[in-house]
């Protein structure tokens, strides 16, 4: 079983690598131009064009990335669990939920709201879980039903 995220979940590349995490790049636009999330745009030069009251503005992946991803992912694997962005920040669930309705279940979204740390700790755990021999759909089942059950506290 594979798990699928996207760069938003602030996965370090090398944890992904070691979990076997597919990590998605997020893309964004920088006064027009389209970037992706660690790929040809870093942090430092987030923050510079942030500062230079550049104007930033977010999307989610393209369905086509997500899709080509899922079919290269299911020639190796049975089945495969998407961790998404939360549903209340961004379309990217909804989208990867609808597309995942032509891959008669071997592609189970989850959407348990939860962003920054917890959405590591719950791709962790879905790691764990796959060790411990769970399908599917229980995982999905046990991160929707922990995900309202998880905190996180930001100071600004």
């Amino acid at each position: 079983m594979a798990i699928v995220t996207d760069t938003n979940a602030g996965l370090d590349p090398k944890e992904a690598e070691k979990l076997g995490v597919k990590v998605i790049p997020m893309p964004f636009m920088v006064n027009g131009e389209t970037h992706y999330e660690g790929i040809d745009f870093g942090p430092q030069e987030f923050y510079k064009a942030l500062e230079e009251n550049a104007n930033v503005s977010t999307s989610q992946p393209k369905p086509a990335d997500v899709l080509d991803t899922w079919d290269a992912l299911l020639k190796d694997y049975e089945s495969i669990i998407h961790i998404p962005m939360s549903s209340g920040l961004s379309g990217s669930c909804a989208t990867a939920t609808m597309l995942a309705a032509d891959y008669d279940g071997r592609v189970q979204v989850v959407d348990n709201h939860r962003i920054s740390v917890t959405m590591i700790a719950c791709i962790r755990d879905a790691a764990k879980m796959i060790e411990d021999g769970m399908s599917a759909e229980e995982i999905k089942a046990r991160l929707l039903k922990e995900g309202p059950e998880s905190q996180i506290y930001i100071m600004l």
